[in-house]
């Protein structure tokens, strides 16, 4: 196996595990995303997640797979169907700044 062939299957492994992390969180993806769409997008979550947890929220109970969650501005936005890596992620974006501004929970 060539250099070439080495840093191609470090970089597809990078992305699987980039697409698993996203997954586990409930991010819906297709598998079409560009690598670096989804570092991207993985980044973006993460923002939002650090503001729920600095609000008082509650990661394991505010999450796309709740059926109840806590506080519903806790939970990170759901991709639409056929929505673009980059809008969505403009989306979550938003939604972290607005969260921002959203009281945080008592302790």
């Amino acid at each position: 196996m060539d250099r070439y062939d080495e840093e191609a299957e470090e970089r597809a492994a990078a992305v699987a595990e980039v697409a698993a992390r996203l997954r586990s969180r409930g991010i819906a993806l297709t598998g079409a995303e560009d690598p670096g769409d989804l570092a991207d997008l993985l980044s973006a979550v993460e923002r939002f997640e650090a503001a729920v947890e600095a609000h008082g929220g509650d990661l394991m109970v505010d999450d796309l797979k709740s059926s109840r969650p806590d506080d519903r501005h806790f939970v990170v936005p759901r991709r639409a169907h056929g929505e673009a890596v980059r809008t969505y992620i403009v989306r979550i974006d938003e939604a972290t700044t607005q969260l921002r501004r959203h009281p945080p929970q008592p302790d």
